[in-house]
C-alpha cells in the first residue's frame, strides 16, 4: 500500500519542464483548508506531474474531479498535523531520508556512491604492489598522542627525502609486526582490500614514488609504490596439498615430485588428488577451490603467484612450498575482470557497506561548512563542550550554565548566528544513552546539529531559487503525513474491525451476490512426481501430514472461485474430486469440496470485498467530519483561471 501511495503522489517527472511551465500562471490562493491557503502552482503543478503523456486528462470535468481528491488529501495532511504526526520521531527520520534524495540532483557535486563505485572499478582494472611504514596511532586518539605519531612519521619521510633507503627504514622503525620480515611489502593488491586511505593513496601515487603521509584507522603511514599494472582479473585452480609434519620435510618434497611425476605420466588428476591431498575438504572433488584474485591469499604468497602464473587451463604447476606445506596447481580458468556494467550493482552494494562511502560523506560535510562561510566562537564553544558529564551518556544531561551564556553565538553560518541555546535545544532532543565517553559524545551531537543547520540554510536557499523543489518537498512530506493518518483512521480500522466489517456486510448483503461458483483448495509445485504422490494418498484416504503438504511450493486453502476469477480453477472441470492442470510450467492439484449454486455470498467468501467497501464507507463518513472540522473555500475565480491553463497546456 505504501508503494502504491508513493508512486501515486511521487511519481517520476522532468523537474526543469513543470518549473517552467509553472513561471507562466502566477501563484495564487486556489482555495483555503481552515484558512490556510493553498496556492494555484502547487495544484498546477501536481496535476501536469501525475497526468503527463495523458493528454485526455486535460478537460475540465477531469480537472475538477481531481481538485475535489486533492481537497480531501489537504483536510486528511491538516488533521496529522493536528495529532503532531508531523513531530515524532518516525516521521522525521523518514523525511529526511527522502529530504537528502531530492536534494542530489541540485548539487554541484555528483551522487557519493555512484562516482566511488566507478572509481573502485577503476581501481579494479590495476593491480598495485607497495611498501609501507606504519606508526600506530587509534582513532580517538589524544591530541598529544596525534602530535607524536605525526612528528615520528614526518622525521622518516625527512630522511627518506634525504636518501636513506626505505625498505631498511621500514625493518627499523615500522610498527607493522610483518615489516620486520618484509621490509614493508605487502606483495600486489587492487580495489576493496586495503582500508580505504591507503588505497586511494597507493592508487594516487606514481610507480617508484613515495607518498604523502596518510591517515587511517591503524595510524600513520607511507608508502612506495614498487609497481602497477593492469589487473590479471580471477584463476579457478585445483590443488593437490601435502602438509608438512615435522621441520625436516624431505619427506613430504618428495612424495611432492612423486606424484608430479605419476601426472605427467598420465594417470588422472582426481585420482591422485582423491589419494594423496590432505585438504579434506576439497581431495573427493578434484581439489577445486572458488576464484580469487590477486591479494586475496595475501598469507600464501607463493601459492598466488604459481596460480596466476600458469598460462593454458590444464597446465599443471611444478611442485612448490609454501608455509602450509607442498602444493601442485592445475590451472582450471582465467576470468577476466568483467565490463563496469556487469558489475555496478554488487560493486555498488560493496562501497555501500565501505568505510569509503563514510570518508567521503566526512569530506563533503568539510565542503559543505566551507561552502557555507562556517565559523566557530571557540570560546563559547569549549564553555558547553566542558559541561559535558556523565549525565550525557546517560542521556539525562540538563543545562548547568549561566541563563545569559545561551544567548551567546556557538558559530555562524553566513550572515546567521546559533547560540549556545540552540545547542542545548538539540542535546536535549537527541541525547541517547552512549557507550562513548562524554567529551566523544557532545562533539559527536554538535557535529551533527551543524549539519542540520546547515542542511536548513540549503534547504531554504533551494526553495528560494528553485520552485520546484519547493513543491517536491511540500509533495514528500505531505505524502508521508498521508500515508500515517490514513492508516491510523482508516486502513487498519476497515482490516480490524471485525464487528463493524459484519455489521456493514449485514447491511448490504444483497451487494455481495454471487453466480455458479465452486469450493475448492490449490496445491502448486513445478514437481510433477509430487502432484501424482500426493494425488494416490488422498484417493487412498491416507492422512495428510504438514510434511506432506509443506513439500509444495504454494498452498492455497479451500475457498470460493467464480468463473474468471482464478486461471487454474478455469482449467479444471468443475466437478467434486481432484484435478490436474499446468499453467506457466507449474503442476497444480486442484480439489474440489462442492459446487456452490447462485446466491448471495457468506461472510467469510466475501470478506475482501467487504474490507474494501467498509473502508470507503469509514473513509467518506471521515471526510465529512473533516470538512465540518477544517472550513473549506475555493476562489471561483482562481479555480476558472487554472482549468484555463491547464486545458490549454
Amino acid at each position: 500500500m505504501r508503494n502504491v501511495l508513493l508512486i501515486l503522489f511521487f511519481c517520476s517527472a522532468s523537474l526543469s519542464a513543470i518549473g517552467q511551465a509553472q513561471k507562466k500562471t502566477k501563484p495564487e490562493v486556489l482555495f483555503t483548508v481552515s484558512k490556510t491557503p493553498i496556492l494555484s502552482d502547487e495544484f498546477i503543478y501536481l496535476y501536469r506531474k501525475n497526468h503527463q503523456n495523458k493528454p485526455e486528462d486535460f478537460t475540465e470535468v477531469k480537472i475538477n474531479e481531481y481538485l475535489n481528491l486533492f481537497i480531501n488529501f489537504k483536510l486528511k495532511v491538516a488533521e496529522a498535523r493536528a495529532l503532531g504526526m508531523d513531530t515524532t520521531a518516525k516521521f522525521s527520520k523518514e523525511f529526511k531520508t527522502y529530504r537528502e534524495d531530492l536534494k542530489k540532483p541540485y548539487r554541484a557535486e555528483p551522487d557519493a556512491l555512484e562516482r566511488l563505485t566507478k572509481e573502485a572499478y577503476d581501481h579494479l582494472t590495476q593491480e598495485v604492489r607497495a611498501s609501507h611504514i606504519l606508526i600506530n596511532l587509534k582513532p580517538d586518539a589524544f591530541p598529544s598522542d596525534t602530535l607524536n605519531a605525526y612528528a615520528k612519521i614526518d622525521i622518516i619521510r625527512k630522511r627518506i627525502d634525504a636518501g636513506e633507503d626505505f625498505e631498511k627504514l621500514a625493518r627499523e622503525l615500522s610498527e607493522d609486526p610483518s615489516a620486520k620480515y618484509n621490509g614493508g611489502d605487502l606483495g600486489y593488491f587492487t580495489a576493496m582490500q586495503m582500508v580505504y586511505p591507503f588505497e586511494e593513496a597507493a592508487y594516487k601515487t606514481d610507480k617508484g614514488k613515495i607518498s604523502n603521509i596518510v591517515r587511517t584507522r591503524f595510524g600513520y603511514h607511507l608508502l612506495k609504490v614498487i609497481d602497477k599494472k593492469p589487473a590479471r582479473g580471477e584463476v579457478e585452480v585445483a590443488h593437490i596439498l601435502l602438509r608438512n609434519e615435522t621441520a625436516d620435510d624431505t619427506q613430504t618434497k618428495n612424495k611432492a615430485f612423486e606424484i608430479f611425476d605419476q601426472l605427467k605420466a598420465g594417470r588422472p588428476w582426481d585420482e591422485l588428488c582423491k589419494e594423496n591431498s590432505q585438504d579434506t575438504n576439497t581431495k573427493d572433488t578434484g581439489g577445486k577451490l572458488r576464484a580469487f584474485g590477486v591479494g586475496a591469499l595475501a598469507s600464501v604468497p607463493e601459492f598466488e603467484s604459481t596460480a596466476f602464473a600458469l598460462v593454458k587451463p590444464g597446465d599443471i604447476s611444478d611442485p612448490f612450498k609454501s608455509s602450509i606445506g607442498w602444493h601442485i596447481i592445475r590451472l582450471d580458468k582465467k576470468i577476466p575482470l568483467p565490463p563496469y556494467a556487469e558489475m555496478a550493482e554488487a560493486l555498488k552494494r560493496k562501497v555501500a557497506r565501505d568505510e569509503r562511502l563514510q570518508i567521503s560523506q566526512q569530506a563533503l560535510a568539510t565542503k559543505r561548512r566551507k561552502d557555507f562561510g562556517f565559523t566557530e566562537a571557540a570560546e563559547n564553544k569549549k564553555f558547553i563542550f566542558d559541561l559535558a558529564d556523565s549525565m550525557l551518556t546517560k542521556g539525562k544531561w540538563t543545562y548547568k550554565g549561566e541563563t545569559a551564556s545561551l544567548a551567546k553565538p556557538i558559530f555562524k553560518i553566513q550572515t546567521k548566528n546559533v547560540s549556545v541555546g540552540d545547542f542545548v535545544n538539540h542535546i536535549k532532543t537527541n541525547q541517547a544513552p552512549s557507550s562513548i565517553i562524554p567529551a566523544a559524545y557532545i562533539n559527536q551531537l554538535y557535529n551533527f546539529f551543524v549539519d542540520e543547520v546547515i542542511t536548513e540554510e540549503e534547504e531554504a536557499k533551494l526553495i528560494k531559487e528553485k520552485p520546484e523543489f519547493k513543491n517536491l518537498l511540500t509533495e514528500y512530506r505531505e505524502g508521508i503525513l498521508f500515508f500515517e493518518i490514513m492508516e491510523k483512521e482508516i486502513w487498519n480500522k476497515a482490516s480490524q474491525d471485525t464487528s463493524g466489517q459484519r455489521a456493514f456486510y449485514e447491511r448490504n448483503k444483497t451487494k455481495y451476490f454471487g453466480g455458479n461458483r465452486v469450493e475448492a483448495r490449490i496445491f502448486s509445485t513445478p514437481d510433477k512426481n509430487l502432484i501424482t504422490d500426493f494425488k494416490k494418498k488422498i484417493e487412498k484416504g491416507d492422512t495428510i501430514q504438514n510434511a506432506d503438504i509443506k513439500k509444495f511450493k504454494s498452498v492455497q486453502g479451500f475457498r470460493s472461485y467464480e468463473k474468471g476469477e482464478s486461471k487454474i480453477i478455469d482449467n479444471v472441470t468443475w466437478s467434486s474430486g481432484l484435478h490436474e492442470t499446468e499453467t506457466d510450467m507449474t503442476f497444480h492439484l486442484v480439489e474440489v469440496n462442492r459446487l456452490v449454486a447462485p446466491g448471495i455470498k457468506s461472510f467469510e467468501e466475501a470478506r475482501a470485498s467487504i474490507i474494501s467497501d467498509f473502508q470507503n464507507q469509514l473513509e467518506q463518513n471521515w471526510i465529512a467530519l473533516l470538512r465540518k472540522k477544517y472550513p473549506v473555500e475555493v476562489n471561483q475565480k482562481v479555480k476558472k483561471s487554472v482549468v484555463t491553463a491547464l486545458v490549454k497546456k
